[in-house]
């Protein structure tokens, strides 16, 4: 197989609407339980004034104390009941929410940290905004849902005693109630749309403000900071508008709904007041019509508000599920390891790099000079596995097998490219050490240290290895920072590795001793081999051949002096 296969395909095709159908799913116990209480909860409220209705009709009217008795222990049953369905019935339809915003959350990390990585062009902060933002959106179906079904049973509940006082205010309440949330339906498409083009400028302002960040110390350098925070300010502001149109259309929604709710209760007071002067119904029974009208009134506006979050849950929804059906770019293969040559490369083709031919052989410590920066980051793509294997054209054979062949994890344990933005995480030294071996002791520990010059950075603070790290290493220098990353790297002792310009953030004296080091470690290992993207001389000087890239291929190899003094275009790059 060539490293041109076909990725894999959407892994689940699923959409917004089947996402939330799966949240609840999964939660179905909790919001089972949940909904059965809250709704018990309506029923009660609905009931309260029919109790109260009662007691007018059969206790105060007739001046019966036994029944006034009886009347009193069932509003403090009722009002008991209610309070704990509340109680306990919200608890479970909020520990559904927060557990399936936590799955959200994790199934989100998860494709973005699987190693076979997106087919996709989102930046970090536009991910970061899907797995905050978008998450917790996307969750408020569940409550929505719950409230609008406990509000139901609420209606039916004050429709059917309504249908027993009298007919006519019966009908009034059931053609009434599905007129209004039929109006306020209305605006619902529209909150869907202004709240998914607010997440999505959310999660491009997201993405401008790492940037921003990230960049801050090439910025200052540059005196870009103005124009930089010119063009967040700018992105701000298109969010700004978004979140303030959609929460005026939000506003709409939730003002129609209290509207309509309070015109809907005057025609029923007005309606039953109406009756009552006529004879048509008692006195208790207008008690229990004004009661029911009230408290329609909340159920209505309860429907209505949780449409309008439906739909914007919908929206974030939709986003997440466009995530979830990206495809992978690496294939994952079934072949098992070979025991060929540690890396062959058969004309590959990618990028810039038009027909390239290379081997790395066991013990091998090649230097990589490309007169184009854009072949070697080609290159690193490719054996990253970070390049589209539809774009991808030749044969990359790791071990004699192709790429494409292997699996992802296979292919990981094997080739390590340690890129030239090294990348450090929140916590200690020693925990970035150990990321990619956590098994290593203490002696190969230290060998890497010292073999990268970073035993010096540890030496330098207190705390040595438990010295603490703030995101991305933001407390050290440029040159630290690669160190570290090189450590790291060495501890590995992948088969294959892969280092890009491992030392253009170090001093003359520093390279030497980095170069000395790396040779030596990698060198101690008959099996190892390694490829080294550099420009440096002191690099290049100690490996064992140099292969020289220009148009996407290889033009020269050979000796670091003996293309010193053969190659003046070399002599040119890595003396300049």
């Amino acid at each position: 197989m060539t490293a041109a296969a076909a990725p894999d395909g959407p892994p689940h095709g699923i959409t917004g609407g089947g996402l939330l159908r799966r949240a609840f799913w999964r939660q179905r116990r909790r919001i089972a339980l949940g909904m059965v209480l809250v709704s018990l909860h309506q029923l009660c409220e609905a009931m309260v004034p029919v109790v109260i209705g009662q007691v007018v009709d059969r206790a105060i009217a007739p001046s019966d104390r036994t029944a006034l008795v009886v009347g009193i222990g069932a509003m403090v049953v009722l009002f008991a009941v209610l309070t704990y369905a509340w109680r306990f019935g919200a608890r479970l339809i909020v520990a559904a929410e927060m557990n399936e915003t936590h799955l959200l959350r994790v199934e989100v990390a998860r494709r973005v940290l699987d190693p076979r990585d997106l087919d996709t062009d989102l930046r970090p902060g536009e991910l970061l905004s899907l797995a905050t933002s978008d998450a917790d959106r996307a969750v408020d179906a569940v409550p929505a849902v719950s409230w609008v079904v406990a509000g139901v049973v609420g209606l039916v509940v004050s429709a059917v005693v309504l249908l027993r006082i009298d007919v006519l205010l019966g009908l009034v309440v059931l053609v009434g109630v599905p007129l209004v949330l039929g109006i306020v339906q209305l605006t619902t498409p529209l909150v869907a749309r202004r709240t998914s083009d607010q997440q999505a400028s959310l999660g491009r302002t997201a993405a401008a403000a790492t940037d921003l960040v990230d960049g801050g110390r090439a910025l200052r350098g540059l005196g870009a900071e103005e124009h930089a925070a010119q063009r967040f300010v700018a992105s701000s502001q298109e969010t700004l508008g978004l979140t303030l149109r959609a929460a005026t259309w939000r506003g709409v929604s939730l003002g129609a709904s209290t509207l309509l709710s309070g015109l809907f209760l005057a025609a029923v007071a007005a309606t039953s007041g109406w009756f009552a002067l006529q004879g048509r119904i008692s006195i208790g029974e207008l008690i229990t019509v004004i009661g029911l009208a009230q408290f329609v009134a909340e159920p209505v506006a309860l429907v209505g508000a949780c449409l309008t979050a439906v739909a914007g849950a919908l929206a974030s929804a939709r986003r997440l599920a466009d995530l979830e059906s990206l495809p992978h770019v690496a294939a994952d293969g079934g072949a098992a390891r070979g025991d060929g040559e540690p890396l062959t490369l058969r004309g590959l083709t990618y990028g810039s790099l038009t027909a390239l031919d290379l081997d790395l052989a066991r013990g091998e410590l090649v230097g990589l000079v490309a007169h184009d920066q854009a072949d070697t980051d080609a290159l690193t793509t490719v054996l990253a596995g970070r390049a589209r294997p539809v774009e991808v054209g030749g044969r990359v054979l790791v071990a004699g097998v192709p790429l494409t062949d292997l699996p992802v994890a296979d292919v990981r344990a094997s080739v390590l490219v340690e890129a030239h933005q090294v990348e450090l995480f929140e916590g200690t030294v020693g925990d970035n050490l150990l990321l990619g071996r956590r098994d290593a002791t203490a002696g190969q520990r230290d060998l890497a240290l010292a073999a990268s010059g970073a035993d010096d950075v540890v030496a330098s603070h207190p705390d040595g290895l438990e010295r603490r790290l703030t995101d991305r290493g933001a407390g050290l220098s440029g040159g630290q920072r690669q160190r570290l990353g090189l450590a790291r790297a060495l501890l590995a002792e992948a088969p294959v590795l892969v280092l890009d310009e491992p030392t253009s953030a170090v001093d003359a004296v520093t390279e030497a001793q980095v170069a000395d080091g790396l040779v030596d470690l990698r060198h101690a290992d008959p099996d190892a081999a390694t490829l080294v993207a550099t420009h440096s001389p002191a690099l290049l000087d100690r490996c064992d051949r140099v292969v020289v890239l220009a148009g996407g291929r290889v033009v020269a190899e050979g000796t670091h002096r003996h293309l010193l003094g053969t190659d003046p275009a070399y002599r040119s790059a890595v003396t300049r």
